[in-house]
């Protein structure tokens, strides 16, 4: 009797420690991904059209964008402060997504994405990660990306050399004092 007591328990126990599982809508899913898109493209849009307004109500209040040059790891203000003038002129950028691959958790509130651009840069990649809040999708984070085909490594690493060792030396400082 007791061991039948104890195997009880010990099932029962077992039982509750299982995470309850979340089953997502696929309809809910898919809908929420064509949120997301429309989100990022009109964000894309927004800069492509020298929309000021538009482009940086998209990014939440605490977004980071990092740039292609290694310096280039902006807050909002920062980043905006830093396009302003290219916005002003009416001339930003326009990055045109060539694909898109987009992960939701489980609670359909916040989302990661890669995606590939054909930008004046040539072809590049984006990452980042938004959050919804209220009915809204927020770009927290950005990354910008510049492709190298692999054949071309090499070539880059050379071009990038002297600058990219006056900023280590720069970067190495600063961390020194802090």
């Amino acid at each position: 009797m007791k061991k039948v007591f104890l195997m009880i328990l010990f099932f029962s126990l077992i039982s509750a420690c299982k995470k309850e599982q979340t089953i997502i809508n696929p309809e809910e899913t898919k809908l929420t991904k064509q949120q997301i898109t429309n989100t990022v493209n009109n964000w894309h849009k927004a800069a492509s059209e020298a929309n000021f307004e538009n482009y940086f109500n998209i990014m939440d209040s605490i977004s980071v964008f990092i740039g292609t040059d290694a310096s280039e790891n902006w807050s909002k203000s920062q980043f905006s402060k830093f396009s302003k003038p290219y916005f002003d002129k009416g001339k930003a950028w326009s990055f045109q997504p060539l694909e898109r691959n987009i992960y939701i958790n489980e609670s359909n509130d916040f989302a990661w994405f890669d995606e590939l651009l054909n930008t004046w840069m040539g072809i590049s990649r984006g990452s980042g990660v938004l959050e919804k809040k209220g009915n809204n999708w927020k770009l927290k984070h950005y990354v910008l990306s510049v492709t190298v085909p692999n054949d071309n490594i090499n070539q880059v690493i050379n071009i990038n050399k002297v600058k990219d060792s006056l900023f280590l030396t720069t970067k190495l400082k600063d961390f020194i004092k802090k």
